[in-house]
């Protein structure tokens, strides 16, 4: 049995305002959300983290799996009515987020399409609610709020007017981000810089922790 129900993803409506996008609030198929979420990997610093650098259980692997899939790819091509036939997917988990995160923006020029993939069991706060937003900003201005509750899947299609952001928030917020990446050498420059300023922020957040701790 697979793990995504890809029908429910046919069944959604795109939405265009203020940019395209699709909200799939059970996304995993029945009775297998359990199990995903015993195994998705334990996180215990904020940041973006590759797949390669966690240790998952087998149950998140085989959704992985699926998520890479073919047919995936060709499901989100149609519903979005863009060719990604040539276009490569990039994978990253967060497990915790802290309150500098989740300022508006669009996402790296080189994305076409984003899912993001939720794990919690309830949101409850105000904080950590995806908005997606008319304006760069205002947060307040916003078309749809996405709580990060397990099995809800957002995808998105990245353009100059996607912006979206949260609230702030200190804690666990458990998220799989995967998005098709346009196969340029470019992209993928771009791609390398920005993972080593994010490596870079997440160095000076524990320096800073540290030096706090000792003082």
């Amino acid at each position: 049995m697979g793990r995504i129900d890809l029908d429910a993803l046919d069944a959604t409506e795109l939405t265009r305002d203020p940019f395209d996008f699709v909200v799939v609030p059970d996304f995993l198929a029945p009775g297998t959300r359990g199990e995903i979420q015993r195994d998705f990997p334990k996180l215990l610093e904020p940041g973006n983290v590759a797949l390669a650098d966690t240790r998952p259980g087998p149950a998140f692997l085989a959704l992985v799996e699926e998520l890479r899939g073919p047919e995936m790819t060709r499901r989100i091509a149609a519903k979005f009515g863009v060719d990604l036939e040539h276009a490569s997917t990039h994978l990253t988990l967060r497990g915790r987020v802290q309150r500098s995160d989740g300022s508006i923006h669009t996402d790296s020029w080189t994305k076409l399409i984003t899912v993001l993939l939720y794990f919690n069991d309830a949101w409850t706060c105000a904080g950590g609610r995806l908005r997606l937003l008319r304006s760069p900003t205002d947060i307040e201005d916003y078309a749809a709020e996405v709580a990060p509750v397990s099995g809800t899947l957002l995808a998105f299609r990245r353009s100059n007017c996607s912006y979206h952001g949260h609230k702030p928030i200190e804690g666990e917020r458990r998220v799989l981000q995967m998005s098709w990446v346009r196969p340029s050498r470019l992209a993928r420059m771009t791609r390398h810089v920005k993972r080593a300023t994010t490596r870079a922020r997440q160095r000076l957040h524990l320096d800073r922790e540290s030096n706090v701790a000792d003082s």
